[in-house]
């Protein structure tokens, strides 16, 4: 809070785990066009602003919206519990729907975000060592989306050197996923257990493994069960999908999808193609609440 960053303070939020802390520090530097081994806010602006391009036009328009969904939160807020059943039926779905369309172009700005710094990473395997993420971003979901990529991630040199310091710890997480698999399928699942192989380097030795929940609106089942097969044929015909699989909860509105892909660059690219953006945009119509993804690294053959 004193007006200006230390290097220190730069390197704790600007660290993406992909630049080096050797690279950082020539960053600071080159920003500090002072020479006072601090940054103020007219030396960031000056910085930035030469390399905004479109992205200007990106911030500016979010710093509108930003203005007004808070202009909108407040009349909510006055208004509401003195609307009629009908308007505050009407304040509900409008929110909703808001969120919905919010959440549906963070999906797609985390997707581009995890194609580039896995795309950098590797280009630049080599001896460079990426600085690590000190800083929790905001945001739980990216916080966690950064954090799982740091540690999980086959291609990081930091994979062998400390972040995950016992086998045991795959042997548990697996335990862990195959039990959940088997109380959400009700089926006997058995994996094979994990045993530590020498690979060559660049190997591609971990699958990625989706679980996708939806809550679908009761009258949309028949919709959804057509979009959802559209979906799924169009995924399996993909290089990189292993399997897909579907399980329907019992009296329940609620699908559980299972997607195994060669890696996370293979999910990636798949959340990129038309027919899964389609799929995305048309559970905004479909689902009552958005849908909860949760993904997975696990060590394996394929």
């Amino acid at each position: 809070d004193d007006g200006k960053l230390s290097f220190d303070e730069f390197k704790a939020y600007f660290a993406d785990g992909v630049l080096s802390g050797e690279e950082l520090h020539e960053l600071f530097h080159t920003i500090d066009t002072h020479n006072t081994d601090n940054l103020d806010t007219e030396e960031l602006c000056e910085y930035f602003s030469q390399h905004l391009g479109e992205y200007g036009n990106v911030l500016s328009v979010l710093e509108d919206l930003n203005i007004t969904v808070l202009k909108a939160m407040d009349k909510t807020k006055k208004d509401y519990q003195e609307a009629s059943d009908s308007e505050q039926f009407v304040t509900r779905f409008l929110l909703k729907e808001t969120l919905n369309q919010l959440q549906s172009l963070q999906s797609s700005l985390e997707c581009a975000m995890e194609t580039t710094e896995e795309q950098t990473r590797q280009e630049r395997q080599g001896p460079t060592k990426p600085e690590v993420l000190s800083i929790q971003w905001p945001g739980k979901r990216s916080a966690r989306r950064l954090q799982r990529n740091n540690s999980l991630s086959p291609n990081s040199p930091l994979f062998s050197t400390g972040w995950i310091e016992e086998d045991s710890q795959w042997m548990t997480q697996i335990n862990r996923l195959q039990k959940l698999i088997d109380r959400l399928e009700k089926k006997d699942l058995k994996l094979e257990p994990f045993q530590e192989e020498v690979l060559e380097e660049n190997a591609k030795s971990h699958i990625m493994i989706v679980q996708r929940q939806m809550s679908v609106i009761e009258e949309e089942i028949e919709e959804f069960r057509l979009a959802l097969k559209q979906y799924v044929e169009s995924a399996s015909a993909q290089g990189g999908c292993l399997h897909v699989s579907i399980q329907k909860l019992p009296n329940d509105s609620c699908f559980i999808v299972y997607e195994f892909w060669e890696n996370s660059n293979a999910w990636n690219s798949h959340l990129q193609m038309n027919y899964s953006k389609t799929f995305q945009r048309s559970n905004v119509d479909f689902l009552e609440t958005p849908e909860l993804i949760t993904t997975m690294l696990v060590p394996g053959k394929y």
